[in-house]
């Protein structure tokens, strides 16, 4: 009878293995599909995006409203976005139209200078740094990186790892730094699901590294997908430049005034900060501008 019971035992337990052998080969089956679709449709979603806008944004670095004097020196680090690439005139690019928007809150000129490449993942922050004037040093940095990040699949533990020192390095030069965060790629109709959902969470995952770097080293953080993407998600039209996947001109403007208010707060002219806004969790030792 024991020796009976023994036998069953084991046809049973071999009948469980050789179930759980089969389930655990078609989910490795199904994740190798998966994961052949997705690469199937980036390759789609990069031949039907393209390249309409070229690789160089318009440059728009100059003093603007010169007539405030005092000028305060803006930076702007980052990829596509903070280059302005898509603006349809340099007067649309990102940094132009904060540079414009900051100069008359501040009632001061703002000096202009656009560091960010087109292309750029946040590696290369350093380079961009290294690349500055000698002597240079400006009064805030706004940093937004992060898209191609996700794209190549930059591990966020080594993204985080690179915004932190390029905003260590900021701020060891007395630079107030502003970080706005990875957009939400899921915002990109170009591009097919499931790519688009997992870009999404990609994404997602990487801004909320991105904030939490920035503010645990006393910079600002802007959460871009919070602030601007319902726009772009429901403005496509509008929001969006030829290739369905850089911000316009209209997109830029929207960006520049969701970007000024921790802009603003970083240089110490204002404290309170709408939704989306995140102050440092600790103080820069450095005094704030004066009104």
């Amino acid at each position: 009878m024991a020796a009976r019971d023994s036998g069953a035992r084991s046809s049973w337990s071999g009948r469980r293995l050789t179930k759980g052998l089969a389930l655990g080969g078609t989910v490795f089956a199904s994740a190798l599909v998966v994961k052949e679709v997705v690469r199937q449709q980036a390759a789609a979603a990069r031949r039907a995006i393209g390249k309409p806008l070229g690789e160089e944004a318009l440059a728009a670095d100059r003093t603007y409203k010169k007539k405030y004097g005092d000028p305060l020196d803006l930076l702007l680090l980052g990829d596509s976005i903070a280059a302005g690439l898509g603006a349809e005139t340099a007067k649309h690019t990102l940094g132009a139209q904060l540079a414009k928007r900051l100069a008359r809150r501040t009632r001061r000129a703002v000096r202009l200078h656009t560091a960010a490449i087109v292309g750029s993942e946040t590696s290369m922050l350093r380079a961009q740094l290294a690349g500055l004037p000698s002597g240079y040093s400006a009064d805030v940095a706004v940093i937004v990186v992060g898209g191609n990040d996700v794209t190549h699949r930059v591990r966020t533990s080594v993204a985080k790892q690179h915004l932190a020192e390029a905003i260590t390095a900021l701020q060891g030069h007395g630079t107030a730094v502003v970080v706005g965060t990875c957009p939400d790629l899921g915002a990109l109709t170009a591009v097919p699901q499931p790519l688009r959902a997992l870009a999404r969470v990609a994404s997602r995952q990487l801004a909320t590294g991105q904030r939490d770097t920035a503010l645990e080293l006393g910079a600002h953080a802007v959460s871009l997908a919070d602030v601007v993407g319902p726009f772009f998600l429901t403005r496509p039209d509008e929001m969006f430049a030829v290739d369905r996947f850089h911000p316009s001109g209209a997109g830029y403007r929207r960006s520049a005034k969701a970007l000024l208010p921790s802009v603003m707060a970083a240089l110490g002219f204002e404290e309170h900060l709408p939704h989306g806004h995140h102050p440092p969790r600790r103080l820069r030792a450095e005094v704030p501008l004066s009104r």
